[in-house]
């Protein structure tokens, strides 16, 4: 699991609110700490951490610990507030000092829509866990080239060029250049 990552000037982490975006959704739910860890499939002791604003929990984990508080994403990381069209959040940083994925906003689908904007460093590999049944992906990439992996294929993606998949099964962003690659993905439940 990677640490929160570090904002640069105007960006906001997306585990910046979830500490009381946690606290006050677990509350009306009426779920006690252990209960929404069992439910969630998490430890109680993450539970802890994040409504303290000291653990880190995966995209994959914070969608988890969403559909047990019966909310979605955007509303268990977003800004008290903020309007769904723009939430503007840091939610992954790579190692190479360019790779990051900002979740740009939402808006209503059958379940969820979230607009991305994704960068990778030379070299840089983003591997995802699986979405939940029924959830897809499209990626359109914007410079550079993409190597989209399955299990079973990898799709190459040069600036201009587009994926639509199903993302309920394991996949990895890799940028095999060396120059930066650029996507816009939106993720669709």
């Amino acid at each position: 699991m990677r640490s929160q990552p570090e904002a640069e000037a105007g960006e906001v982490p997306v585990l910046a609110h979830v500490g009381a975006n946690l606290r006050r959704l677990r509350a009306a739910a009426g779920l006690s700490q252990a209960a929404l860890a069992a439910a969630a499939g998490l430890s109680r002791r993450t539970i802890v951490g994040l409504e303290a604003g000291e653990a880190n929990l995966s995209l994959a984990g914070l969608d988890r610990l969403a559909r047990a508080l019966g909310t979605d994403f955007v509303t268990l990381v977003a800004a008290p507030g903020a309007v769904r069209q723009r939430v503007d959040a840091l939610a992954w940083r790579g190692a190479h000092a360019e790779s990051r994925a900002v979740l740009l906003g939402s808006a209503p689908a059958r379940s969820v829509a979230e607009l991305w904007s994704w960068t990778l460093g030379p070299g840089e590999i983003y591997r995802a866990e699986p979405d939940p049944p029924g959830w897809h992906e499209m990626i359109v990439v914007t410079a550079g080239c993409l190597l989209l992996r399955f299990d079973d294929e990898t799709l190459r993606l040069e600036a201009g060029t587009h994926a639509i998949y199903d993302s309920a099964r394991a996949y990895a962003y890799e940028n095999p250049g060396e120059v930066c690659t650029r996507f816009v993905r939106s993720v669709v439940g």
